[in-house]
């Protein structure tokens, strides 16, 4: 699949991407591009895999704190005060988190804590400070080293067991991620199928509805994935580099993209795109995602294009 930037008529920027949709069977129902054999780390996008592991070992999240331990969040109060009596609840604070210091990923959370006097990055500002905060709770109630970053811990040991499990591989080596814990790899069918299995595996019940409930709480209310969730029944989650997976559990089935020039709409549209092919997505909630399907390309703050699919 191409996705394309189209301005003023001629196209501007070419994104070629893969896409899949699998079944709870892991049977593959429909792909685009290269989605078999070309394998990207899959980032962020794992998040719903590490969220499901922290809760099975103790991190005993509510509802909330677990959607902030899938979140890739942008450092509002909401989401700095969740993180911060996450730990408190277990006698740790921000210094335990190995995730980077960083400042607000977006601006208008920035502004907040700025004019409240946190002008430093921080740990707890940093995207993936949920799900980090979350696994410093699994390792207090494991009774296991605080350093949790490592490949060999018993918790990252855990998640990649389960996340190669779920695709049916093993492709090695893992990497490391932004947020400095290891992250494995996959294809797009593959990703697709731990997705599938996201949408129905008892293990994965409190994950659903946490993320489902509590979307707004994952990302930015007016972000692509936040808009998916706000009208499709389904847990959506992004990675870095433009990689996208959606679990829909009516249907029981995984979809994923990746867009290969690492750009996170390109993916989006194609995935979208899909779902629409397949006619899953469609009807009001269609309608309601059009500007997510095909967003507009701006030139002097007015539309002068889109991006849109121009090769299935």
């Amino acid at each position: 699949m191409i996705v394309g930037s189209i301005r003023s008529g001629l196209i501007e920027a070419v994104h070629p991407v893969a896409a899949a949709a699998v079944d709870a069977t892991g049977r593959i129902i429909a792909t685009n591009g290269e989605a078999s054999g070309r394998s990207f780390f899959l980032r962020s996008a794992l998040k719903p895999i590490q969220a499901a592991v922290t809760d099975a070992n103790g991190a005993a999240l509510g509802l909330e704190q677990l959607a902030v331990a899938d979140a890739s969040h942008s450092a509002f109060p909401i989401h700095v005060t969740l993180v911060e009596h996450m730990l408190l609840e277990v006698g740790l604070d921000a210094g335990h988190l190995r995730c980077p210091p960083d400042y607000p990923s977006s601006g208008d959370a920035e502004a907040i804590w700025v004019r409240r006097g946190r002008v430093e990055r921080e740990r707890v500002f940093h995207n993936c400070s949920g799900k980090h905060a979350a696994m410093l709770r699994a390792c207090v109630a494991r009774d296991w080293p605080l350093e949790y970053t490592a490949a060999d811990h018993p918790l990252q040991r855990q998640v990649i067991a389960l996340a190669e499990e779920l695709m049916g591989a093993a492709m090695r080596p893992a990497g490391v991620d932004g947020c400095g814990v290891p992250t494995p790899r996959a294809d797009a069918v593959g990703l697709a199928r731990m997705f599938s299995r996201v949408a129905v595996d008892p293990g994965f019940a409190r994950v659903r509805t946490a993320t489902m409930r509590f979307a707004s709480l994952l990302r930015d209310g007016d972000r692509p994935e936040t808009q998916i969730a706000r009208w499709f029944p389904a847990v959506v989650k992004g990675g870095a580099m433009g990689c996208i997976g959606i679990a829909w559990p009516e249907g029981g089935i995984g979809f994923a993209a990746k867009c290969w020039t690492g750009d996170g709409a390109a993916a989006t549209v194609a995935i979208l795109t899909l779902m629409s092919d397949l006619g899953i997505l469609s009807g009001y909630p269609r309608e309601q995602l059009a500007a997510v399907i095909s967003p507009e390309v701006l030139g002097g703050g007015a539309p002068v294009g889109s991006l849109t699919v121009i090769e299935r």
